[in-house]
């Protein structure tokens, strides 16, 4: 994961900083696993408290107006964070893996989503709703 400033990070839109979410979640769960696989238990359970807190904070920023797709966001998240937690616990690589698929898989299609999405100038945006209000002669 590229290093990002406290700048960088407020300029990327909901979007982008919900991939970035993703990739510290990948990056987590490899992190874990190759602990888990060398022994080193405590690095493991740090990485994987990790990963659950990010799926905690993707689970947050849901919008479940958006329909039936955040309910089953939600239960995916709650699913893999459940997961991780028997897998922390019995050191279980199978089960670590396993989450990793589905994070890969989700985060592929959100990289996808993301492509196709028109990009759009927030700055722009935030300039036409503001000159809206301005009274011109």
């Amino acid at each position: 994961m590229e290093f990002l400033t406290e700048e960088a990070v407020y300029k990327k839109t909901p979007q982008q900083l919900t991939a970035l979410l993703y990739e510290g979640l990948i990056n987590s769960l490899e992190e874990a696993i190759a602990s888990t696989k060398k022994g080193d238990y405590i690095h493991a359970n740090k990485r994987l408290q990790k990963a659950n807190d990010i799926l905690r904070r993707l689970g947050v920023g849901l919008k479940y107006d958006a329909g039936i797709i955040a309910h089953q966001l939600d239960a995916l998240y709650n699913y893999m964070a459940e997961r991780l937690i028997d897998a922390n616990v019995k050191k279980d690589v199978a089960m670590m893996e396993e989450v990793l698929t589905i994070a890969k898989d989700i985060a592929n299609a959100w990289n996808e989503a993301l492509k196709k999405q028109p990009t759009t100038n927030v700055a722009a945006k935030k300039a036409a709703a503001y000159e809206q209000f301005i009274m011109t002669e």
